[in-house]
């Protein structure tokens, strides 16, 4: 299926990037189940030569992960994209991200090495962190330029869900993430823009809702019948409204926005739930529940 923000044609290259242990491999796969011709690891000098070939025979979806065992080539690879957006390729990149504790705990568990990792420090603890804070500073500039995936509290089925949820959405305009999520579980890394709203009156208090979640119709009609959350909601509508003209103009091609409340499950995900809608009508507008998904 040609992608909707491509011209009659055109090549897609979907260029994978981000920390080691963030979920780059289930994400390629996740592309490769899609119908995506997928390549780990090609190093950032191969990228145009290879493209020119798949072009030569026809590919039409491509899907690319590239890390910082690259690091000498990375500062080449926006170079490279502007160069095959200027030939018309449908380019798009996505970084996955993790939490440090999340990223220690994952190698912990495995005992794997991570790839940046220096044999000379006797402290493995230390030498993984200053691998980790490395590989994050050499693909910071990357990072800037792409869609950010948060994989801390994704398991492996959740992560590769979202990822082709996120593909079927990539348009040729500003792709709008709006994500609840639980304050008491940390704060997502993915997001542009973070809102709090555990100061709205709260259904878990009433035993009725408590089970339930803003998805659900007598959770919905218990906020918007609250003066505070409508006011909330108008707030956060106007300020990410008020923006977005200005940040498609700067070529910015995904933005996230977190709206988040204690356990991440009623005006939270009532917000998400009512911001995607409103948005959805002008802007590509997804949502995800962090807690609940």
């Amino acid at each position: 299926m040609q992608h909707p923000g491509a011209p009659e044609g055109a090549l897609e290259l979907i260029l994978i990037t981000g920390l080691s242990g963030s979920g780059k491999s289930v994400a390629l796969n996740a592309l490769e189940d899609a119908g995506y011709y997928c390549v780990d690891n090609l190093p950032p000098e191969l990228l145009l030569p290879f493209v020119a070939l798949e072009q030569r025979q026809g590919a039409r979806r491509v899907a690319v992960a590239m890390d910082a065992r690259s690091a000498g080539a990375l500062p080449l690879v926006p170079q490279h994209l502007a160069v095959l957006r200027a030939q018309g390729v449908a380019v798009r990149l996505l970084f996955l991200d993790a939490s440090l504790d999340t990223l220690v705990r994952r190698y912990s568990e495995t005992r794997r090495r991570h790839p940046l990792s220096r044999r000379d420090i006797a402290d493995q603890q230390l030498a993984l962190v200053q691998a980790i804070e490395l590989e994050r500073e050499l693909l910071a500039d990357l990072r800037e330029q792409a869609h950010v995936v948060d994989s801390s509290l994704m398991l492996r089925a959740q992560l590769q869900r979202y990822i082709k949820t996120v593909i079927t959405a990539l348009p040729d305009q500003l792709l709008l993430v709006f994500q609840s999520f639980a304050f008491k579980r940390g704060i997502p890394v993915d997001a542009d823009y973070i809102f709090d709203v555990r100061m709205l009156p709260n259904p878990h208090y009433v035993a009725e809702l408590r089970p339930l979640t803003g998805r659900d119709e007598p959770v919905a009609a218990f906020l918007s019948a609250q003066p505070e959350v409508d006011r909330m909601f108008g707030d956060i509508a106007g300020f990410v409204g008020g923006w977005l003209d200005a940040m498609a103009r700067d070529h910015r091609s995904y933005v996230t926005v977190g709206i988040g409340c204690t356990g991440g499950q009623h005006r939270s995900v009532y917000l998400v739930e009512r911001l995607a809608e409103h948005f959805g009508g002008d802007w590509t507008a997804l949502k995800r529940h962090r807690e609940i998904d």
